[in-house]
């Protein structure tokens, strides 16, 4: 309810028998029903907010939904309908926010595929723009049994999965843009939603996280970065930034190189808590960080000068990108380990150009070791720890 439509509902008082006993009434009494129905209004949108959830939006889409429309309409409150409706909702607002950000010309082609098993997917890349060498966006909804190796993996984690094979629900949605200009970095972003059916029941929980690649090291950019996300987190949990921030230092590891990937972000898993409502709230908020954390980096550096030396670096580091996402990313191997898995949606996320050069060094004092010494030292951007100390 606005405020235009409190003062229409006040105005029909005119048209009813009783106006004339309203009317001699004191002028107190009409300010209290003004900011009465204000209250009213302001609570009722307050519970809407509350109870909002994802809908339906065809038209806004990149392609239509994997689950027949009469399907999700019919199970609009499930979990795995509500997961479909945000990742394609992302994926569309993502992909049309770096389309804005590209030449005229430079457009997604769309994918949208589907498996035997179950389900299926939308792939979306921009290839050779002007400002993203590649771009990849890319949602899933897949469903079948669980091979052994999957279970596995899961089992290593802590799940107490009783069979062999098990039917299971995945829904997510990853990206990994890589732009053209060196000085604009690279970022990755993955949100997940997973159902097991074992003996015992449904065993559900998401996953995700969001992570920033650059080039050349820009400090602001990197606190930039971090406070948006960090705002995501902290309108759910005080905690859970600092905890999922050192957990993404310690997962974008490369262990034979003694580096991490980038400067981190956050990344977290098997989130079961506190209710399934919450964490599915929690993880809509992290998607939604993902444009303002993101594009103003873009925006700021798409037009930089650079040259043939900040290019070869930048090829040097896809490398370390592909390096990682080929021996330890943990998606990569569950979806390779998938039946009947899409080989080029789970390898969109490898640039279209990487370098690999004999025991490279940057030279001392450049602003490529400048960049290393973050890598091997993760850094508390927003300094945080320095603050849980002085409070201490």
């Amino acid at each position: 309810m606005s405020f235009k439509t409190i003062g229409r509902s006040f105005r029909t008082l005119a048209y009813v028998g009783s106006y004339k006993k309203i009317r001699s009434r004191p002028y107190k009494f009409y300010c209290g029903v003004i900011l009465g129905a204000g209250f009213a209004a302001y609570n009722e949108m307050k519970r809407n907010k509350a109870e909002m959830k994802e809908i339906i939006q065809l038209k806004n889409y990149m392609a239509e939904p994997i689950t027949p429309i009469s399907q999700l309409e019919m199970n609009q409150d499930d979990m795995k309908t509500q997961m479909e409706l945000l990742i394609m909702r992302i994926q569309a607002e993502f992909c049309r926010a770096l389309e804005k950000e590209e030449d005229q010309e430079a457009k997604f082609k769309v994918d949208r595929w589907t498996r035997k098993e179950g389900g299926g997917g939308i792939t979306c890349v921009l290839q050779d723009g002007r400002v993203f060498e590649k771009a990849g966006v890319n949602i899933s909804v897949v469903s079948g049994t669980l091979p052994p190796a999957a279970v596995q993996q899961m089992r290593s984690r802590g799940k107490n999965l009783q069979s062999a094979e098990l039917p299971f629900f995945a829904a997510g949605v990853s990206a990994v843009i890589h732009p053209r200009n060196p000085m604009v970095p690279t970022i990755h972003f993955n949100y997940r939603y997973f159902e097991v059916r074992d003996k015992d029941g449904v065993q559900w929980w998401f996953g995700g996280g969001t992570d920033l690649t650059p080039y050349y090291l820009n400090e602001e950019d990197a606190k930039h970065f971090h406070l948006t996300l960090k705002h995501a987190c902290d309108a759910h949990d005080s905690t859970y930034y600092p905890r999922f921030k050192k957990w993404c230092d310690d997962y974008f590891n490369i262990p034979h190189r003694g580096e991490r990937r980038g400067v981190g972000g956050i990344f977290f898993d098997d989130i079961d808590y506190p209710s399934k409502d919450k964490a599915f709230d929690f993880i809509t908020s992290c998607a939604e960080a993902v444009i303002p954390s993101y594009i103003p980096l873009v925006q700021k550096h798409k037009d930089d000068a650079y040259g043939y030396y900040e290019r070869q670096w930048q090829l040097l580091r896809r490398g370390r990108y592909v390096e990682f996402n080929l021996v330890y990313d943990r998606g990569t191997k569950f979806g390779l380990h998938t039946p009947e898995a899409r080989y080029e949606s789970i390898l969109m996320s490898l640039p279209l150009n990487a370098k690999w050069e004999y025991m490279h060094e940057p030279k001392p004092n450049s602003a490529e070791e400048k960049l290393m010494r973050v890598l091997k030292e993760p850094r508390d951007w927003l300094n945080i720890e320095k603050g849980q100390r002085a409070n201490a």
